[in-house]
């Protein structure tokens, strides 16, 4: 399995931005995916997570309500919109994804729920 996130960019507060997941190598439909981010001197953060069913949905507390997180297995792609972006959202933004046996299907919010994972894309936020 091969991730590539792409979409970062450079946007100004307020402002929105979609991110995408490209996803190779076996059939997406049956793995979680997620978001996580690292901005500059700190540990990485969760941002989102969505089950392989596309039915259950996590989101990081500085996130929810701004932030959505979607999939569609046929074009192996999972998307993160981002809206009324803030400077504090800067960061390398990762894609992961994990398989999961039937029937667990589970939006896990942790690093560790995921194994495979991509390079990432860098979104700064300008105040």
């Amino acid at each position: 399995v091969q991730l590539q996130a792409s979409g970062g960019g450079l946007v100004q507060a307020g402002g929105f931005l979609k991110l995408s997941c490209s996803f190779s190598g076996r059939s997406m439909s049956s793995y979680a995916m997620a978001w996580f981010r690292q901005a500059p001197g700190k540990p990485r953060e969760f941002v989102a997570a969505i089950n392989w069913k596309g039915d259950e949905f996590n989101y990081g507390d500085s996130v929810k309500g701004r932030f959505t997180i979607s999939r569609d297995n046929a074009k192996k792609l999972s998307s993160l919109e981002m809206l009324s972006l803030k400077p504090e959202d800067t960061a390398v933004y990762s894609c992961a994804a994990n398989i999961q046996p039937r029937p667990i299907a589970r939006a896990i919010p942790t690093e560790g729920g995921y194994f495979y994972w991509g390079q990432g894309t860098l979104v700064t936020v300008s105040s």
